[in-house]
């Protein structure tokens, strides 16, 4: 499957990375997010939202497990789930939460920390690592399904704006 590497100098080109990747969102995505603590993923999550349309405050949804928002995708109004399930105590949790109820292949999915849920996820069509190197940021996208194919053939992004 195709992927994509960059290396991200600062949080500009963090911020970049998520307003590139608002560009290839479609409905359904779900998009993993891999990386230590401050490696980078709720700010990242925060660009894609802004870029995506979104107004309000973006907030780290750490304590609630989940914040639900809603983007406009091509003049339609689409629901995602910003997930970070890195206080999770066991993957239980994520279904008696009604989690898994939410993931009906309509909303846009963005999982922080996807294996404190084990194998209770649907696939990521997209995988996205961040390994902090030093005061940078390395980055890895992996396609995992056609349509996160379709979406990495669709990413345009050029770290040093």
């Amino acid at each position: 499957m195709p992927s994509f590497t960059a290396l991200l100098v600062d949080e500009a080109a963090t911020l970049a990375l998520g307003q590139a990747l608002a560009h290839i969102l479609q409905p359904g995505l779900v998009l993993h997010l891999h990386g230590e603590l401050g490696a980078g993923k709720t700010c990242l999550t925060r660009a894609l939202l802004h870029a995506a349309g979104y107004v309000g405050r973006v907030k780290s949804p750490t304590y609630t497990l989940m914040e639900p928002y809603t983007i406009s995708l091509k003049g339609q109004s689409i629901a995602l789930l910003h997930f970070d399930l890195y206080r999770m105590g066991n993957p239980r949790e994520f279904i008696e939460a009604g989690f898994r109820d939410q993931l009906d292949g309509s909303a846009i999915c963005i999982i922080e920390w996807p294996e404190q849920a084990a194998n209770l996820l649907p696939p990521p069509d997209l995988d996205l690592t961040l390994t902090v190197t030093g005061n940078s940021r390395e980055v890895e996208l992996l396609a995992k399904s056609e349509q996160g194919k379709a979406c990495l053939h669709q990413l345009q992004f050029n770290p040093h704006h």
